[in-house]
């Protein structure tokens, strides 16, 4: 079989087609949604948005957003637009890079941008077999030109909300000087004793609060893997199976 599966996101609430072979989203779209401090009846941009995960599992959660979702990758801007339609989402999906997006989008400002941009700097790993995989993984445009897109269509006092290798962070703040205040950084532990591996990010255009690193949010409950038990976090649980926000103080 060659086409598309369709998968199961926030407990079966939200389904998503997906490549068989390529990027396939896993929990880190569905930690960035629940990271968006988004109001009903709010304008959301999404930076490559890939199919759709984190946008709809946001919509999911907040009702009545506007939401927009730029992907460069046509195969999976195709995805999204299907997914969004079968969701009855106010998605609207543009294919296009986001160094060079339309007239009618630079036009537009939104209360929150989100983006999940690829982990792997130029040189690091090894290449993936898959160009989708290869493209969604590895940095290709800068991470500052993220941020300053992000910047750019950002309303004043607007919010951008990011998830990233915890091993980037040290670039994401770099990134983020100039135009951006009250950054808070929430490290993801997998499991109790191990290192954060992702980092979820929010900053607020134009803000002056000081920077806040906030203490890990834990995904497992125990040290090791257990076998075929469960071991999430209640806290876990809340985000990755009920649709909760994440718990930024």
């Amino acid at each position: 079989m060659t086409g598309p599966t369709c998968d199961d996101f926030l407990g079966g609430r939200v389904q998503i087609l997906q490549p068989r072979h390529g990027y396939r989203a896993a929990t880190d779209p569905v930690y960035l949604a629940a990271a968006c401090p988004a109001k009903p009846g709010e304008r959301v941009l999404e930076l490559g948005c890939g199919v759709g995960v984190a946008a709809l599992c946001l919509a999911a959660r907040v009702p009545g957003l506007r939401l927009v979702g730029v992907e460069r990758q046509p195969d999976y801007a195709a995805l999204a637009r299907e997914n969004a339609a079968a969701a009855g989402a106010d998605l609207t999906v543009v294919e296009a890079d986001l160094t060079c997006l339309p007239v009618d989008l630079r036009q537009q400002s939104f209360d929150h941008v989100l983006a999940n941009p690829p982990f792997f700097a130029p040189g690091d790993g090894t290449a993936a077999d898959d160009p989708g995989r290869e493209a969604a993984n590895r940095e290709e445009t800068p991470l500052a030109d993220w941020v300053a897109a992000a910047r750019a269509r950002l309303l004043p006092m607007g919010w951008l909300t990011l998830i990233h290798s915890a091993a980037r962070l040290p670039d994401c703040l770099f990134a983020l000087q100039g135009g951006f205040g009250a950054i808070s950084v929430l490290p993801i532990q997998p499991r109790p004793g191990r290192e954060a591996v992702r980092v979820v990010i929010r900053a607020r255009k134009g803000a002056r609060a000081p920077f806040r690193l906030l203490p890990p949010f834990l995904v497992h409950s125990a040290a090791a893997h257990p076998g075929d038990r469960p071991d999430l976090t209640e806290a876990a649980e809340a985000v990755q199976r009920h649709g909760a926000a994440l718990p930024f103080p």
